[in-house]
């Protein structure tokens, strides 16, 4: 059975960036509720409890029945984006929240130039989204950073390292910030843990 990961920090310690109340609820209600519908799919293939859930989804057609099979899609990848999310953030400091160092840091100016420009792309590609779904920082198989999007809860492609993502459903800001999807992007990059990234390189 899979359950909510607890977070590292409480649901007020996001603010002024991300509110304790839509954390309460997308951690307490959303999250969970995926969680309650993944594990009523499984449960009626109890073999497939014990596999990796991500292998899962992304051979899905070959490794998953075809009753279970959207429901695990949806409700397994709800889980895991939920999951990869909640580790990823950090509560706010008075420093500008920047990536230091020679890992990630160093890799965002290969790839984009700046932290500035990396930031406007990535601030791009989440406002090109139509719909729901995430914007991701992935490294690709040649070291290559990329930022591409996923609608709904489906997975990036398994051949690359997620990295960082962002949560683009409107369940996730539209308490504080409404219809304001860039200002609610812009929040994020206050609250990400960039030593949390670093380690994903390791």
């Amino acid at each position: 059975m899979y359950e909510i990961p607890s977070l590292p920090y409480g649901y007020g310690d996001l603010e002024p960036y991300i509110d304790e109340e839509t954390m309460r609820i997308h951690h307490s209600k959303h999250h969970q509720a995926y969680t309650d519908k993944l594990n009523m799919a499984l449960e009626k293939y109890p073999e497939l409890a014990d596999k990796d859930l991500t292998g899962l989804i992304q051979q899905a057609d070959k490794l998953l029945p075809e009753d279970i099979r959207l429901a695990i899609i949806n409700n397994g990848g709800g889980y895991l984006n939920h999951s990869f999310f909640w580790s990823i953030l950090a509560k706010p400091s008075d420093q500008d929240n920047q990536p230091q160092g020679s890992g990630i840091g160093s890799l965002i100016e290969q790839n984009f130039g700046s932290y500035a420009d990396f930031k406007n792309k990535f601030k791009e590609k989440s406002l090109s989204l139509f719909g729901s779904g995430w914007t991701w920082l992935v490294l690709n198989s040649d070291n290559k950073l990329d930022i591409i999007n996923t609608t709904n809860q489906n997975l990036p492609p398994a051949e690359v390292k997620i990295l960082l993502g962002l949560d683009l459903w409107e369940h996730a800001y539209y308490l504080r910030y409404q219809n304001r999807r860039a200002e609610y992007v812009e929040a994020f990059f206050h609250v990400i843990d960039w030593k949390k990234i670093d380690s994903f390189l390791n």
